[in-house]
Formats: structure tokens, sequence, C-alpha cells
């Protein structure tokens, strides 16, 4: 008997290293490069659809080696049951891999890629579509580095035509307040995301936000304390009167509940890396609900990830704040189609899925294949 058209047949993961452009420290870690492991899960219809795992070990604690050996073991539950599944098979990662955010990710993608080019539909349209034609600007992420190499990568930045500037602080707040007054003077017009990635203490957070030259704009403050600290960051924003986005305090649906309720946040700043697809859905959804407002980041990603991070963008609209450039501070791109830049705006794309392939020479290093055929 034929195998029906829509049956998931094989699942591929691949190595792949990508150089960055320079080296990207936060203040909870650094990576000198950008390991991710990419997922291809086939049809029988002749369809196919690629997913990314990209962990960040000092910020999620998970490694490429652990993420693949999970998505690994999750494979075969796939194998020979139909794509148009996918939300039971959403389900079942939820509980099959529960602390591996990134390979529920990069299975969640694929299996939305593969489903959407079966049905011939760019994967922003099975979100829905909501802001297709609105403009979408993306920050530019300015990692923990030195006082000149500072400025001047903001200036390259300010050349090209960002004016959104992600700032890494959280390490030095002398620094960090230096950091801040020398960018805003050497480019003009821009407003700034300061991101402490957990790295202040309380009294920190007070003498950094204290110490801000006055006439700066300060669009949020993101994740100034440790997760979990909700009394903290509600004292800061009574205090300072600053807006408050919650990263590593926000990784499910509970989390927003609790930071809602506990006043601990303006904005969910979601993440598909750190909580796979299904979850940041639902967790925009119940934001929403609460009042808070919206934020889409990522973490070292190439474009397959944060391709679906922006075909959330499109599809359900209502995110104020983007933060996905990972893929420009790659040296590479180990992708061809798919959506594109244009300095910081974000060029949605038409094709089928996530509409990317991999490019020619591109480093793709074949791990297992797990299906009814091997490929």
């Amino acid at each position: 008997m034929p195998i029906p058209t829509d049956t998931i047949t094989n699942v591929t993961m691949y190595e792949l290293d990508v150089e960055l452009a320079r080296r990207f420290a936060v203040a909870s870690g650094a990576l000198d490069l950008a390991q991710v492991a990419v997922v291809r899960i086939d049809l029988a219809s002749g369809h196919h659809g690629w997913g990314e795992m990209a962990p960040f070990p000092a910020i999620t604690g998970e490694t490429r080696d652990g993420t693949l050996e999970a998505a690994l073991q999750a494979a075969p539950a796939l194998v020979g049951h139909s794509v148009l599944e996918y939300r039971r098979l959403f389900v079942d990662f939820k509980e099959r891999l529960e602390g591996h955010a990134a390979a529920r990710c990069g299975l969640e993608t694929a299996l939305l890629d593969a489903y959407c080019r079966r049905l011939g539909v760019p994967l922003w349209a099975h979100f829905g579509g909501a802001e297709r034609t609105r403009e979408h600007i993306t920050d530019i992420t300015i990692p923990v580095t030195d006082l000149d190499t500072t400025v001047d990568l903001s200036r390259l930045y300010h050349a090209r035509g960002f004016r959104r500037f992600k700032l890494k602080v959280g390490v030095d707040v002398q620094l960090d307040i230096e950091k801040l007054s020398r960018v805003a003077n050497a480019c003009p017009d821009s407003a700034f995301v300061l991101d402490a990635n957990a790295g202040y203490t309380l009294p920190d957070a007070r003498r950094f936000l204290a110490g801000l030259s006055k006439g700066v704009c300060v669009l949020l403050l993101e994740q100034p304390l440790a997760a979990g600290d909700h009394e903290g960051a509600r004292a800061l924003r009574r205090e300072f009167s600053v807006r408050v986005a919650a990263d590593e305090s926000a990784r499910s649906c509970a989390d927003v509940i609790e930071l809602a309720r506990e006043g601990a946040a303006d904005v969910i700043n979601l993440k598909i890396m750190k909580t796979g697809v299904r979850e940041a859905v639902q967790m925009a959804m119940v934001a929403r609900s609460l009042g808070l407002s919206l934020m889409l980041g990522g973490m070292l990603e190439t474009r397959l990830a944060m391709g679906c991070s922006f075909g959330l963008a499109l599809g359900l609209g209502g995110f104020d704040y983007l933060d996905l450039d990972t893929p420009l501070l790659l040296q590479t791109d180990p992708w061809t189609g798919g959506y594109t830049y244009r300095g910081p705006v974000l060029l949605p794309w038409s094709d089928p899925g996530l509409g990317v392939e991999p490019a020619e020479g591109a480093a793709f290093s074949p791990c297992e294949t797990v299906g009814l055929t091997r490929v």
C-alpha cells in the first residue's frame, strides 16, 4: 500500500559551525563561534522542512551535544506520522523534551516549514499574516566589549541606518553609564534597549539608572536582575519610571502570568529558542490578555530560526520591539532564500514555508538519519 503523501519519512540532523564577525559577549557569558544544529524533515510527497537548534549555554544551560542527543531521541516518534498532525506532535515534544527548549524549537520549526511547503504557503501566512505589509525594523546588538569598540561599532551601524541599539550592560556599572553616554553622543536620534542579562544586583541597577544622562532615549531596561527577582524589578519600575522587559524570567505561560501578577514587567521578550515555537505563541496570547507588551528576540541564530521568529511578527502582529539581528553578527550566511535585510528593515519572503535552502559551500555535517528509508 502506498505511503500517504503527508507522512514523515525521514528526520536528519546536522551540525553547523558559523564564524562570528566578532566575539559575542553578554553579562552571563560569551561565544566565539555559533555552534548550531540543523534538522531536516522529509515527507513522502517529496516536500521537506528545515529547523534550527541554537542553544546559548551561558543563558539557557543547554549545549549543542545535549540538544542533538535529545532531538535524536525524540525523532523516531515523528516517523510514520502525518505532518498534518503537527499540533499533536508539538504536545508530545513538550513532554518528551522537557528541559530541551532548543531541540523543541528545531523540530517544531521543521514541522511547520514542511507543513507550509506542502500547502504551498509562506510560514507567516500560517500564523495569519496580520502585519505582512507593515515595515518591520530591528535593533542591532552591541555586545559587552571595551569602551572604544562599543562606540566604533555603534557608529558603524548608525551609518548603515540603525537607530535602535541593544546595548549589552550588566558587568561594570560606571563603564556601562559611560558607554551609553558616549554612544548617545556619537549616534544622534538613537534609542536604546539596555540589556543586563540578569547581571546587576538591585543596588547596581539603581546606581546605573540614576547615573544615566538626561535626554538619552531609553526604550527598555531588559532583565536587569536575576530571574525571579520580581520584587526588585517592581521597585525599579516604580522608582525610575522605566519600562522593564523580562527575558530570562519569562520561559513559560506560567512565568508570564506571575510577572503580570507581581507587576515585575512591562514587556515580555519572546524567543522561540528558549521556549519552542508552540509555547512562544501561547505566551504571546497570554501576555496580550494581561496587558503586557511584546518583544521578539533570539539567541545567536542564523536566518533559519530568525526567519521563523520573523514569521511570528508578520503573522501574529502586535510586537512593539524586534531584536532579530543575530544573522547580521555572523561572518557568513549559510542559507539562501527567505527573508532579507535592508539595513535595519526586514523584508518578507513569498516562497512556501521559510523559503530557505542551504547555501552553496555551507559546511553542514550530517549526524544521523532516523526514518523509513536511509538518506
